[in-house]
């Protein structure tokens, strides 16, 4: 086994009907930009119903029909805000948690150790996050994952995962392993992908692997680390 090794989203994902809610951040091969990819799955009408929009630097979840919303608590939320030289992402309100803590000037861990796997029993979806933290035209990002310990939700895991970026690497975490009742909770640590320089090759190559029945949405924003130009790719499934 190459523990090296990387593979492109597509290779990854395009097998498996039900990978849940996903992050992907790295750098592109050419060393020039930031890379980041969130999408949205689901298997109910209630998640199903769901469009991302854009509103400036800050990425929402909304309802795509009001009249079939039967819980917003756990499917409207921002997956991604921007503070200053931080960009934050993730698959819940806790993006909200770790923007007010980095504002005290706490960090991404102490904004998690606050939060816990989302309350849905049997499944207990866990909470994923990422920070990209821009510095001296270059970047480092962390990724962490908030898991039930038991089958009945009795206490919290918590994994921090902290790198350096590389030339036309990445970490893709997702919520689940594969389809299941209950679904799988995501094991191990983050997977090693790709990430080519062109923001359109990356996000057919996400979309195109994504199950036909169960993605909803997809975001890609790529930053040029010189610049600070931003090219972004939004994709719904409910237009």
């Amino acid at each position: 086994m190459n523990i090296y090794e990387t593979k492109t989203m597509g290779e990854l994902i395009k097998n498996n009907t039900y990978v849940g809610r996903g992050i992907v951040i790295g750098k592109t091969g050419d060393s020039k930009k930031i890379a980041i990819a969130y999408f949205i799955m689901g298997r109910s009408e209630n998640s199903r119903n769901r469009i991302f929009v854009e509103n400036g630097e800050k990425v929402t979840i909304y309802p795509f029909d009001e009249t079939k919303v039967k819980d917003t608590s756990l499917i409207i939320y921002s997956p991604i805000k921007v503070l200053e030289n931080n960009i934050i992402v993730t698959n819940g309100n806790q993006t909200d948690t770790i923007y007010k803590f980095l504002k005290q000037g706490e960090t991404f861990e102490q904004a998690l150790e606050t939060r816990e796997f989302e309350p849905d029993a049997p499944n207990f979806t866990p909470r994923i996050s990422g920070i990209v933290n821009i510095k001296n035209g270059n970047f480092t990002y962390k990724m962490n994952i908030l898991k039930s310990a038991d089958a009945v939700g009795s206490t919290c895991n918590r994994y921090n995962f902290s790198y350096n970026s590389l030339p036309g690497v990445g970490h893709f975490i997702h919520t689940y392993m594969c389809d299941g009742n209950p679904i799988p909770t995501f094991v191990g640590e983050p997977e090693r992908v790709k990430i080519s320089n062109d923001i359109d090759e990356f996000t057919n190559d996400i979309w195109n692997n994504l199950n036909e029945e169960n993605k909803i949405s997809l975001y890609v924003r790529f930053i040029n680390l010189e610049t600070g130009d931003i090219k972004n790719r939004l994709i719904n499934k409910n237009k």
